[in-house]
């Protein structure tokens, strides 16, 4: 297993970065219909945790919404710990996109 921490800061409300956080997940799904699937998130205040599938491979984590910032964390099966970069690549990607 391999550890991917993200910082992504923003900008807005702490409100209002967690609802844009919890439509991402949904988003996310529907997007890439046929990479990720089994979708699970729970939250507890601003505090989440998420499941997915990726091509076969079972991705966990977690997330926090702060006021000034949104912390992801998650353990990287092996295989996909290759692409690790990458993988920061597009979620901070896509964060900073969600929460502009």
């Amino acid at each position: 297993m391999s550890k991917l921490s993200l910082n992504i800061p923003h900008s807005q409300t702490q409100e209002e970065a967690l609802s844009r956080i919890k439509q991402m997940l949904s988003r996310l799904q529907e997007e890439q219909k046929g990479t990720i699937t089994d979708v699970q998130e729970n939250w507890n205040g601003p505090n989440g945790d998420f499941s997915f599938s990726a091509k076969g491979f079972n991705i966990a984590g977690t997330i926090q919404v702060k006021e000034n910032e949104v912390l992801l964390e998650s353990d990287l099966p092996f295989a996909v710990s290759l692409f690790k970069g990458q993988i920061a690549s597009f979620i901070t990607e896509k964060a900073n996109t969600l929460l502009a």
